[in-house]
């Protein structure tokens, strides 16, 4: 009996220690974090984060982390500022005009996802960055307000100043740079004296697009700098034509967002499977109708109506990474100084 007892109780013990090393096992699996610093409107509840989210974890046995900050350009500067030190595996939401000065830091790695069948205008490829959206930039307009739209650049800048726009700020706002590269591919050596005259238009500066677009559909303002995709937004969630892009004659900037991983990342196969993740059709679906831009992968479904109706630019800017980082503090500056202006 004693011995049955005693082999009993070893058997227990193993039983225990077994069990005890599976719970450990699952309990560090389901410990893993993936922290991804992105912005505010990716992570807002309207957003693709959430959906991002549920998507990735159902497959990745772990827990995803998101970071937001206001928008792209303050994604940089918080980088630049925590270093190597920063908590982030993954950055999402630069876009092609931050990348030259994002590699600059050091902190990031080659991606290791092929991004050769991707279908991004231009052609865009890059060992470190992976591509997840497009959309081009736009002047939106109420056209409850506003009867006879700008139809070029030279309009807005020329236009009726109690006609007011909502801009946001190229020192923090990804969609003001955007508009700051806009004017100056236009303009060239004329964007100084071209932003005196749109100042004269701008109700208020915004430090990124989620406070932007937020004035504007309170009626703040009737025009805002946005992308051609946001009709779609009112057109498939609010059932309303209400809100147009205005079609510029002499082209419409794109914006080209990103992701990358960082060297730093503790779990870097898990960092790289989130990247691959977000060119699959779980990550894409997303983008549509949560994150109003155009996708850059095949989707599992098509899309909607709405998106046929958006204004299709005659012409696409596109400036080099690398002419933006020489010239952006210049341009920045520039446009300091003539918004300053009395």
């Amino acid at each position: 009996m004693f011995i049955f007892k005693l082999a009993s109780r070893s058997l227990l013990a193993a039983t225990c220690v077994v069990s005890f090393g599976i719970a450990c096992a699952s309990a560090q699996a389901a410990e893993k974090t993936l922290t991804v610093y992105t912005y505010e409107s990716f992570t807002s509840e309207w957003g693709p984060g959430p959906k991002v989210k549920e998507a990735f974890e159902k497959t990745c046995g772990c827990s995803v982390n998101f970071v937001s900050v206001a928008d792209g350009v303050a994604l940089l500067s918080r980088l630049k500022l925590e270093g190597a030190g920063t908590k982030a595996d993954v950055v999402l939401g630069l876009d092609t005009n931050l990348t030259t000065e994002a590699k600059a830091t050091g902190l990031f790695d080659v991606s290791g996802v092929d991004v050769g069948a991707l279908k991004v205008p231009g052609g865009y490829q890059d060992d470190v960055f992976v591509p997840y959206d497009y959309g081009h930039f736009a002047v939106i307009y109420d056209s409850q307000a506003i009867k006879n739209p700008p139809k070029s650049m030279k309009d807005l800048v020329d236009g009726n100043p109690s006609q007011k726009i909502v801009i946001e700020d190229p020192r923090t706002s990804t969609p003001g740079l955007g508009l700051l590269l806009w004017v100056k591919s236009v303009y060239g050596d004329q964007t100084p004296e071209a932003w005196a005259k749109l100042k004269k238009r701008v109700l208020t500066v915004t430090p990124g697009w989620s406070e932007a677009y937020g004035l504007f559909t309170k009626g703040e303002a009737p025009m805002v700098l946005s992308y051609t995709t946001s009709p779609a937004y009112h057109m498939v969630a609010e059932n309303t034509d209400r809100y147009q892009a205005a079609a510029f004659s002499e082209g419409h900037y794109i914006q080209i967002e990103v992701a990358g991983l960082l060297k730093n990342a503790p779990d870097k196969e898990l960092a790289r499977d989130f990247l691959k993740f977000m060119i699959t059709p779980a990550f894409q679906d997303a983008i549509p109708t949560n994150n109003w831009m155009m996708p850059v992968s095949a989707t599992s479904q098509p899309l909607p109506d709405a998106f046929d109706k958006l204004v299709k630019p005659s012409k696409t800017f596109l400036m080099s990474s690398e002419d933006v980082a020489r010239n952006r503090k210049t341009w920045i500056d520039e446009w300091l100084a003539a918004m300053s202006m009395n």
